[in-house]
């Protein structure tokens, strides 16, 4: 069933995610938990924390080493302006 707005333009697709593999599922899972044991020894003292996230343009995984107190990044790995290297030359550029 085809429905067409007011304007008589057609629904705007919605982008689903991609699926995740298990094994993905499963690697995530261990990093996550790995990244809360790391937390929970304060390993990077009483007020930084470490977190792990994707860079969304790269698809590279970056670490930071957060100050819990002001939200400030204390050193992140790989440092920014690699990131925008890489994106800059993934985009031929």
């Amino acid at each position: 069933m085809d429905i067409t707005g007011v304007n008589g333009v057609g629904a705007i697709p919605t982008a689903t995610p991609a699926p995740v593999a298990p094994e993905q599922v499963a690697e995530n899972r261990d990093i996550v938990q790995a990244v809360k044991a790391v937390n929970a020894a304060q390993s990077f003292g009483d007020n930084n924390e470490i977190t792990f996230m994707m860079d969304r343009n790269t698809k590279q995984p970056v670490i930071r080493i957060i100050n819990r107190t002001t939200k400030e990044v204390v050193e992140q790995i790989p440092p920014e302006y690699v990131l925008r290297l890489a994106e800059e030359l993934r985009q031929g550029g």
